[in-house]
């Protein structure tokens, strides 16, 4: 396995990479609204989505106190209501929980079922702990251990988050191998001594001509393939 060799651990993103994160989040969004046409669907995802990256980079600045994505994304859901008419208050509650309903990839959960035959795999992900542990549920995902940057009050692309991971998994960094379908999450986790496949999936972040990924795959099977042999 030319690339990832020795490799006794792997790490998985989860949003974005094991999960539909857009089209769940779009999904939630138009069952919540009154009048779900397109654009307004559109626009209100954008909103969300904006506000979640411009206050996780806050927080990562200092110019904002440490809150969980079940805080960031209950503010959003508040937007989205706002933005769409929404007054219900149990539908802006539900809303708010969008993220513990995201839909798996269709190839996420046999695969990630093949990897945890040979390797012990975890997930490692911005989403809070309880957004986590009811998606992982949800989505049917298996991994012997999922890690909330919740649990070092950071996001990533903090180091420390990706610490987490290594000091979790007991073995040296390069011998982790971290999988991403977002280009800036393997750079940080390369930064940080971890190995890393980015997989490509749509609404991702594909890497740049520069960037010095140990692997690269159009699609999972091919990680799945690689890793098992099978």
């Amino acid at each position: 396995m030319d690339g990832i060799r020795d490799i006794e651990v792997v790490v998985f993103d989860v949003l974005g990479t094991l999960v539909d994160e857009p089209g769940g989040l779009r999904a939630e969004i138009r069952a919540a609204v009154p009048t779900p046409g397109d654009s307004l669907v559109d626009e209100s995802l954008s909103m969300w989505q904006r506000h979640r990256e411009r206050e996780q980079r806050r927080i990562g600045q200092g110019r904002r106190a440490y809150a969980s994505t079940d805080v960031i994304d209950a503010e959003a859901a508040q937007l989205v209501a706002d933005h769409a008419g929404l007054a219900d208050p149990a539908a802006i509650a539900r809303l708010a929980t969008a993220s513990r309903r995201l839909p798996p990839w269709d190839d996420s959960v046999a695969g990630l079922d093949r990897i945890a035959r040979r390797f012990p795999v975890v997930g490692l992900s911005n989403a809070g702990r309880t957004t986590l542990l009811r998606l992982g549920a949800h989505a049917g995902l298996r991994w012997h251990q999922a890690l909330s940057a919740e649990s070092v009050r950071a996001y990533k692309p903090a180091p420390e988050v990706y610490r987490l991971a290594i000091g979790t998994v007991g073995c040296p960094p390069e011998r982790v191998l971290m999988v991403a379908a977002h280009a800036w999450d393997l750079r940080a986790a390369g930064a940080n001594g971890m190995r890393t496949a980015y997989v490509h999936r749509p609404g991702g972040d594909p890497p740049t001509n520069t960037d010095e990924f140990d692997r690269r795959f159009d699609e999972l099977d091919e990680l799945v393939t690689e890793l098992t042999g099978t």
